[in-house]
Formats: C-alpha cells, structure tokens, sequence
C-alpha cells in the first residue's frame, strides 16, 4: 500500500483538481482525498507537485517498431495490401526502448498498432508501457486499423500489378473487404441455421467484428478528402464506431466530425510538409477541433515522434488554440474513451488502475518533468533514485 501526500490531483473526474492525496492498494486507487492509511503504508509526500492519471497515447506504434534497431520493426506485413488477419499483440515487444522511454516521462497506456502501409493492417491493442510479458500488459483490443491516402498507395502501388495506386483503388479495396465480410457473416448465419459445418477465415471473422460493432474502425487519414471517403464508406457499412487518425485536415471539416460524432486523434504535428498530403498541417487543428465540439486526443505515432514527447505535442496545441484546461482531457479521458478503456485508466477515479504521474509543474509546460511514475501500483520511476549521468547514459 502506497499513499501520495500533499499533491494537486488532477482527478479526472467530476471532482476536477484538489489538493489532497492518492491512495494505492492492490495495483489500483483505493482513495483520492483525504486519505487514513495503515501505519506501514509508504508514503511519499510531493510537496504540491501537480499529480496526474498516467497519460495515454491513442496513436502509437511503440513495442512494434524497436526504437534502436528499426529495421527489425514489425509494423507492416506487407505481403498484402489486406490484413485483417493479424494481430499486433503478436508483434508486440515488451523490451523495446520507446517503452522505457514512455513510462519514464509520463506515458504509461498506448494504442499499438500495425503501420499504414497496408489498406487494412490488422487489430490494434492497447498496452501499458511497462512489464515483461505483453499478455500481461494488455488492456483491450481496440480496434481494426485501416489506412487511406499516400502511404498505401505508394507502399503497393509502385508494386507491379498490386492494387491500389490510386485514392480510388484505395478506397475500393477497403469497399470489396467489407463486402466479402458481409458475405462471410451471411454464410457463417446461414449455416448455423442449418447446422452445416463451416470453414472459418482469419481476417474475414476479425473484420466482421468491425461490421457488428465489436471492434471500431481506426482509419489513418490527412487530406479532408480522405476523411470524407471513410465517412461515406461508413456510412454505406453502418459502421458507427469509428475514429479519424492523424486528421491533419480534421479542422476543414471539423463540421463533419460534430454532425457524426467521430473523435479525432490528432498528430504527430512536428512535422515538414514530407508528402503533398501534409501540406496544411499545424498544431492549431486540436484547438478548431475542440472548440467545434469533437472529441479529441493528442499522438506521437511513435517513433515517428519519441513516445516520450506525448506532454511536449500536449504543450504545443496548447500554445497554438487548445484551451489549457482542455490539455489534459487530450491524452487522459478522451484518449480512454476513445479507446474504449476508460474503465481502466484516463482518471484517478477509485477502483481504477494505479496509473499515475506526479510532475514538479504543469505536465504538458516544456520546463515540467516527471518526479514519479507508477504503473498497476508499482512505483516504476523515481527521478532522485533513478537519476543517470547522461554521460554515463549515452556514453559509446
């Protein structure tokens, strides 16, 4: 049991910011408040420190694509442009660096998925960002990823013959999987009915999970053209439950997100215009976003950004429209509810995990730092007693 005295506890909950305590017992919050433990509790006072949820990254391809040996990543199966077939708890590595990094600075939940090389890339889930075993460090599966615009396009495009290597191909491909999964569905009914035996496909059963709600659609798009292609085929499907990924031009079309209500995870926006479909991008579109009315979380899509950088991204969007009291929201609450994991981390609600931050100043300001980090009750930084001499760190 461990209790966290005299901090600025950002509850996350109707509760808001307190000054008071956070109690830990059995991996979970127990207290927030004014907190009695036993006698031989470890108690930690942090002086005001400001204390938070640990954050969440609902974009992120930490644990798949090995910050130190990347060619060795895992992200992109590549040997289709459709593989709804595979799972990235599979490819997920519990040693990869980026992880380290993540729960070091605050970053203690992440939604790992496949690259965006593939039109469909396969089940994404989300993961704590420290552990051994990624059984063990599994939330949820949190949904299908599928990708539109440049990357699939060029990724098998300039393969001879391989469809897409247009937008159009892109989006009819994602068009002919849905329809083979309806079908699928139909005939896996019908025989049921029957009681005739039934050949079961991989991908085909994953994605008819996407066709009856069990698992949301994830969609990388930047160009609000794109965006409106996966609204309209949406649409055409029924599939609700879904999420914009990137929407680098979610801002042009912040209207269409309101009237749909479909939530925006926005990045990684430090970032050159490296491919035409970036053209527009800007750390003002979480600011439009929200004050439109859209549910919106903040990415890294680590490694493309160091997963570690989540609060810097935060800070960012913050300088240029997202309301400061809003800056929070975007990587702890509505990067959970997005996920559909809310039950278990985003807010120091009681009976939820032990995932927690205390910062020496507001978490997303550039000069602010972890103090201590916890995941699943373990206290798993301490800046004083884990303190390193750079020189030492990256000594060659």
């Amino acid at each position: 049991m461990r209790v966290i005295r005299n901090g600025t506890v950002h509850t996350q909950t109707e509760r808001g910011t307190i000054e008071g305590d956070v109690l830990i017992e059995d991996g979970e919050i127990a207290a927030v408040g004014e907190v009695d433990a036993p006698a031989d509790a470890e108690e930690i006072d942090v002086d005001g420190a400001h204390v938070t949820p640990g954050l969440v990254d609902a974009h992120s391809h930490a644990g798949m694509a090995e910050w130190a040996e990347p060619e060795d990543a895992d992200f992109n199966e590549g040997t289709s442009a459709t593989t709804p077939n595979v799972n990235a708890l599979d490819g997920f590595h519990p040693r990869d660096e980026e992880l380290k990094h993540a729960f070091q600075n605050g970053v203690t939940s992440v939604s790992s998925r496949m690259g965006s090389g593939n039109v469909i890339g396969g089940i994404i889930v989300s993961m704590k960002t420290y552990g051994d075993r990624a059984d063990e460090m599994l939330i949820k599966e949190d949904g299908m990823k599928a990708a539109m615009g440049e990357n699939p396009k060029r990724f098998h495009g300039e393969r001879e013959g391989r469809q897409p290597s247009t937008r159009p191909g892109v989006a009819a491909t994602l068009r002919e999987q849905f329809m083979q999964a309806e079908d699928y569905l139909d005939r896996k009914e019908d025989a049921a009915a029957e009681d005739e035996s039934f050949e079961r496909d991989l991908g085909m059963e994953n994605l008819s999970r996407v066709l009856t709600g069990d698992l949301p659609l994830r969609v990388h798009a930047h160009r609000a053209d794109d965006i409106m292609t996966v609204f309209r085929i949406g649409e055409e499907f029924g599939i609700d439950d879904l999420s914009i990924e990137h929407a680098t031009e979610g801002h042009v079309v912040a209207d269409e997100f309101v009237e749909r209500d479909v939530p925006a995870v926005v990045g990684p926006s430090i970032s050159s215009a490296s491919k035409y479909e970036l053209r527009n991008i800007t750390f003002e579109t979480p600011g439009i976003l929200h004050d439109a009315g859209v549910k919106v979380a903040i990415q890294t899509d680590a490694p493309v950004l160091p997963q570690q950088h989540l609060d810097v991204c935060v800070g960012l969007a913050v300088r240029e429209g997202l309301p400061a009291e809003a800056a929070l929201d975007a990587v702890t609450t509505n990067a959970a509810e997005i996920l559909g994991i809310e039950d278990r981390v985003g807010t120091l609600e009681p009976g939820t995990d032990a995932d927690v931050a205390v910062w020496n100043g507001e978490f997303w300001r550039v000069d602010s730092r972890t103090q201590h980090v916890f995941v699943d009750g373990e206290h798993v930084f301490d800046r004083d007693a884990d303190a390193v001499d750079p020189r030492e760190e990256y000594a060659w």
